[in-house]
């Protein structure tokens, strides 16, 4: 079993930065892809970033890419969203997930647990 609980989220605004981080329990961390998912009110969640289980290979939304980077540290247990240029439409609440797949579906399925999210707001 696999807890995960994500810390980070506020209010900025547009231009800001935020970096959120999540936390998981386990022993196998490493075994994991760990992502990062949000939900904006009336949306259907969607997929923000993913990594792999050794940290070397990340996958981005076109719509987050080049201002957002994930990254993972094995030997705490935790992966991080460093969220620049932040956006108003970046607003939603963000969850992260982890699961063993192969990274190339990590945008689509395959995720095993979450956490409770964490909400980011955006201001204009």
């Amino acid at each position: 079993q696999v807890q995960l609980e994500e810390s980070g989220g506020g209010l900025v605004q547009a231009g800001g930065s935020l970096r959120l981080s999540c936390a998981a329990s386990g022993r196998t961390f490493s075994n994991y892809v760990m992502a990062w998912f949000r939900q904006a009110p009336g949306k259907e969640r969607e997929f923000v970033a993913a990594i792999s289980g050794n940290g070397i290979t990340t996958r981005y939304s076109d719509s987050v890419k080049g201002r957002f980077t994930i990254s993972r540290d094995n030997a705490k247990n935790t992966v991080s969203l460093q969220m620049n240029s932040l956006k108003p439409e970046d607003t939603a609440v963000y969850y992260c997930g982890s699961g063993q797949m192969p990274l190339a579906v990590a945008p689509t399925s395959g995720y095993n647990y979450w956490g409770q999210g964490t909400q980011v707001t955006v201001s204009s």
